[in-house]
């Protein structure tokens, strides 16, 4: 049986019916048309599902989405302002971090999570923050790197 919940994402206000098991992933692509939110292992273990809710890093493969009635949810899509991509995107550019794109967003959400508690983290902080994560094309060196540059103020909004 479904249920109409009103979800918070990206600042906007979305009425929306789900069944009690949907996960929010799959909310976000097929109901929502979210697609910068990737559906990858489906056990949480890749990261390409990392969104933030309330500006922490989660993985949305794990999550119902019955139960974010109350949180604020932002996905990829949410973090450029007024046009202009947010420090990490044009750090992940700049550094030459994205490759295939797969991972990239659930990288991205997980660095913007990690320097909002910690703003400049060490090279271990930031490779422990992206052990979530997979990807297959880039070695993670640029990643980063690209991180690091926003940390150290290198790359601005």
């Amino acid at each position: 049986m479904k249920q109409l919940i009103t979800l918070n994402i990206n600042g906007d206000t979305y009425e929306v019916a789900v069944k009690p098991n949907d996960l929010l992933v799959d909310v976000l692509r097929d109901k929502l048309g979210l697609t910068g939110t990737k559906r990858g292992c489906d056990s949480g273990t890749c990261g390409a599902c990392t969104v933030l809710i309330n500006g922490k890093a989660a993985k949305s493969c794990r999550i119902k989405a019955i139960k974010l009635q109350d949180k604020k949810i932002t996905t990829i899509e949410g973090i450029a302002k007024d046009g202009a991509l947010d420090p990490l995107q044009k750090a992940f550019i700049e550094h030459g971090a994205v490759q295939c794109g797969f991972c990239t967003p659930g990288m991205i959400l997980e660095a913007k999570s990690l320097l909002q508690k910690n703003p400049k983290p060490t090279r271990e902080e930031i490779k422990k923050a992206l052990s979530g994560h997979v990807c297959r094309c880039t070695g993670y060196v640029k990643i980063i790197e690209a991180i690091e540059s926003v940390a150290a103020g290198q790359v601005h909004g």
